[in-house]
């Protein structure tokens, strides 16, 4: 398990417990974060469920593939650290991460 802190737009904040092999848009989901649409269900072939990472936390994350970046391509207002939540698996690494949503999904 590892927590994970949510940012909403509006600057609510949303602590969730993860399960490890799970992603950080599947507990998004399963938790009710505002903001991620995962209209895709994770397939990685949409943007809806575009995050911020935290500064702190996008080395341990790590860079988007490239198949990742070409929807990243379709989100709303693309930063250096936007990954689409879909592709970050959660493991023991990444207790503590912290993502903001941005105002609007791609």
């Amino acid at each position: 398990m590892a927590k994970i802190s949510f940012i909403a737009f509006d600057g609510t904040r949303f602590d969730v417990e993860a399960e490890t092999g799970s992603t950080v848009m599947e507990n998004a989901i399963k938790n009710a974060v505002p903001g991620i649409e995962a209209e895709c269900g994770g397939a990685c072939a949409c943007a809806t469920c575009h995050v911020y990472v935290d500064e702190a936390w996008t080395d341990v994350v790590g860079e988007p593939s490239p198949m990742e970046e070409d929807m990243l391509d379709f989100a709303y207002e693309v930063k250096p650290n936007s990954r689409l939540s879909c592709q970050i698996k959660v493991d023991d690494k990444i207790d503590g991460l912290v993502v903001s949503v941005p105002e609007r999904q791609g």
